[in-house]
């Protein structure tokens, strides 16, 4: 998100927010008075949040899919049967079960379940495949896996590198469970068919679980390659919960949520999800996002609020205008990523009043929200935080004569740090080693400590903020982020392949930035089977990471200290006029290779005329 100095925030915008101000002090303080749960001892968390939903509203809709229903109480008890089965299967609190299941109810009422018992649910990228897939599963030491049919093949070609006894490998078939619970394959217990005979009663665990025991492992890229596992702790999943359901959104049981976001990732997971249950609202789900169908499923729904990220906006938009558009239930909408150019014409189109834009990151301790719904911000943040001047030549904050970090002038941008203390603990990695490289001490003073959340966002005034960019070595394709470590160590493994530096490069009329990697051969050029190349690319890492472009360089760049020189490659891109005879191949949508980019594919990229 880019801004101007038109978008700050003035006395005047605020005077005109006073009514509404006024008017939402009462879910405000309430919304505040969950969030901040100071008692250690005190159950929360997101069983029992449910719990709480399923006695205020039983018999209202809880998770709505293509054409069938469910209701808090039929929710509820179906995840306690669950529960009570993995439980009299030896799960119990702080053990780790991996969950790789599509969005359908079943990956919510399992999650739901796992939740109920204290155990910790490591919610796997169903994009992954391979190295990538088995590194996530062993990285947390997971002691059960709950596995999709749709998913079994996937996991079935890692297996063998994941030690789970047969025993705790649960099958969930690709079915409405509740009428049809399929036959699970050999060496798998079909979790539906073995917990329909379980109790139906909440379970005694729910009560015992607190603000610091951890609920998910979510997974990130960050910049050192592999994934990284997230801790998301029940107590800030109360944050969320009571900042984006209560204060926020002022989610009610009326109210509907629909959300197409992966739900795996904390925007679906937690913020969209997790304000329905504040509501004891629906929560209506697709599969897979699409474009055609979106509004249609809003109107089926009768779906008051979407989750959104700033791509599925732009898709949204690309689609022929209609004169229905407008004719939609949505007045409300929470998510991620909408650019200034996309917000007022999104707003105007679809007749959608408030823009809950956020700010999160699932492996930090801040979150920022557009709670007064001014427009082209992720709103403020009741966490301390500062923007510090931040050198992107050298990769590092500018220092001040004592030593000590400068902070960002208002209106300007800099990276933005979040203090951290006992009102806003950091619950970091799974690896405490990782965990210690997101942190700065002595930043304004001697013992203070900082997360650093390597984003760099910009001072609109009165608490507000803007997105601006990412700094490092990622990029965000398609709402993922992208490791370019990763990337980079991926393409290297290819036989053709000596070196590889990959990065992210904008593409006109997209959001973020696609992936591009230059590339040394280790054979003759005319002999690199750019076919293969692509081919083996999708087959070692997710479908957002692969790179769409190639530049073939007989020798990289490197610093003094033998860092890529990376700033040339991003401002070069994919131009062929820009890169000194060295090709450029572009992997075009609807195509299986590599192909040359030439002056008329350059000019139909620049016009949009391929659907990234």
């Amino acid at each position: 998100m880019s801004s101007s100095n038109t978008d700050m925030i003035t006395w005047g915008m605020m005077m005109k927010k006073v009514p509404s101000i006024v008017k939402g002090l009462p879910s405000i303080v309430k919304g505040l008075k969950i969030s901040n749960i100071t008692d250690p001892t005190q159950s929360c968390g997101l069983g029992w949040a449910f719990e709480q939903a399923a006695q205020r509203n039983p018999r209202g809709s809880a998770l709505l899919y293509e054409n069938v229903r469910f209701t808090y109480d039929e929710v509820n008890q179906w995840s306690n049967r669950i529960a009570h089965h993995l439980i009299s299967q030896g799960i119990q609190k702080g053990d780790v079960v991996g969950i790789l299941i599509e969005n359908r109810p079943e990956l919510l009422v399992n999650v739901l379940a796992v939740a109920k018992v204290g155990a910790v649910c490591a919610m796997i990228n169903t994009s992954q495949t391979h190295k990538v897939l088995i590194h996530s599963f062993n990285l947390v030491k997971p002691k059960a896996v709950i596995i999709g049919e749709e998913l079994s093949t996937i996991y079935n070609e890692v297996r063998a590198e994941i030690n789970i006894d047969d025993n705790h490998t649960f099958f969930v078939a690709d079915t409405d469970t509740t009428k049809d619970p399929g036959t699970a394959p050999k060496g798998y217990v079909n979790l539906s068919t073995e917990s329909s005979s379980s109790p139906t009663h909440n379970p005694d665990t729910t009560n015992k679980i607190y603000m610091n025991d951890p609920c998910f492992y979510i997974y990130t890229s960050g910049t050192t390659g592999l994934p990284k596992a997230g801790i998301f702790k029940h107590g800030r999943w109360m944050k969320s919960y009571g900042g984006f359901g209560i204060t926020s959104l002022k989610m009610t049981p009326k109210d509907v949520m629909y959300s197409t976001l992966p739900l795996y990732h904390a925007t679906g997971l937690v913020v969209c999800w997790g304000s329905a249950i504040a509501g004891a609202s629906g929560f209506a789900i697709r599969r897979k996002f699409s474009a055609s169908n979106f509004w249609k499923d809003t109107r089926k729904f009768n779906a008051t609020t979407i989750g959104y990220v700033g791509e599925l906006c732009r898709y949204l938009m690309d689609q022929p205008e209609k004169s229905d558009d407008s004719d939609n239930p949505v007045v409300k909408m929470v998510g991620n990523g909408l650019r200034p150019g996309v917000w007022m014409p999104f707003k105007r189109r679809f007749n959608v009043n408030h823009v809950c834009e956020l700010y999160a990151a699932s492996d930090g301790n801040i979150g920022f929200t557009n709670i007064l719904n001014f427009d082209n911000t992720v709103g403020f943040s009741p966490i301390p935080w500062s923007l510090v001047q931040y050198d992107k030549e050298n990769d590092k904050p500018y220092l001040n004569s004592d030593g000590f970090m400068k902070k960002a002038e208002k209106g300007g941008k800099g990276l933005l740090l979040a203090k951290i203390d006992d009102k806003s603990p950091l619950d970091g990695y799974t690896d405490p080693e990782k965990t210690k490289k997101v942190i700065f001490q002595d930043v304004f003073e001697k013992g203070d400590r900082y997360f650093n959340t390597g984003d760099m966002l910009r001072d609109i005034g009165f608490g507000h903020v803007q997105f601006v960019d990412r700094l490092g070595d990622t990029y965000r394709w398609k709402g993922e982020n992208v490791s370019t470590t990763e990337v980079e160590n991926l393409m290297s493994r290819h036989p053709q392949i000596s070196e590889a530096v990959a990065y992210g490069v904008e593409i006109p009329n997209t959001n973020g930035r696609a992936g591009m990697a230059s590339i040394t051969p280790s054979v003759p050029v005319e002999a690199l089977d750019f076919k293969d190349l692509l081919s083996f690319a999708k087959a070692e890492m997710p479908i957002y990471a692969v790179p769409l472009f190639l530049r073939v360089k007989v020798q990289m760049e490197t610093t003094g200290t033998f860092k890529y020189q990376k700033t040339n490659l991003k401002d070069e891109a994919f131009d062929p006029s820009k890169t000194s005879g060295e090709a450029i191949y572009a992997w075009l949508p609807g195509t299986d290779e590599y192909v040359p980019v030439t002056d008329e594919i350059l000019s139909n990229i620049n016009e949009g005329k391929y659907r990234y």
